[in-house]
């Protein structure tokens, strides 16, 4: 491939990227959405950032079976309290990221 094949692509790929992505918002910019939606909208990324962390909290990866004694399921008790009463995006990080590099050394 030369390099017009690549750039072609690149330009693209970030078409078939962008605009369905520009399309939803050009459309509902103009229109008002109901409460029902825009609540239901709103637990979306709770629900992507629960089906995430599900897998990786609380099971082996092979074969698939629940553990409750895994290292990263152990950070994540005290790291979720700390996110829960200080409401600190950046703290809870730190604590999260602190806890699991001391675990990490001393497990």
């Amino acid at each position: 491939m030369e390099l017009t094949d690549y750039m072609l692509l690149f330009a693209g790929m970030g078409l078939v990227t962008y605009i369905p992505r520009w399309l939803p918002l050009l459309y509902l910019s103009h229109k008002r959405l109901s409460q029902w939606l825009v609540d239901w909208l709103s637990m979306i990324p709770v629900a992507i950032l629960t089906a995430l962390l599900t897998p990786i909290l609380f099971a082996n990866a092979s074969p698939r079976t629940l553990d409750l004694t895994k290292l990263e399921l152990l950070i994540a008790i005290p790291t979720f309290l700390v996110a829960w009463r200080t409401k600190s995006l950046g703290g809870t990080v730190i604590v999260g990221m602190l806890l699991y590099w001391l675990t990490g050394m001393l497990w």
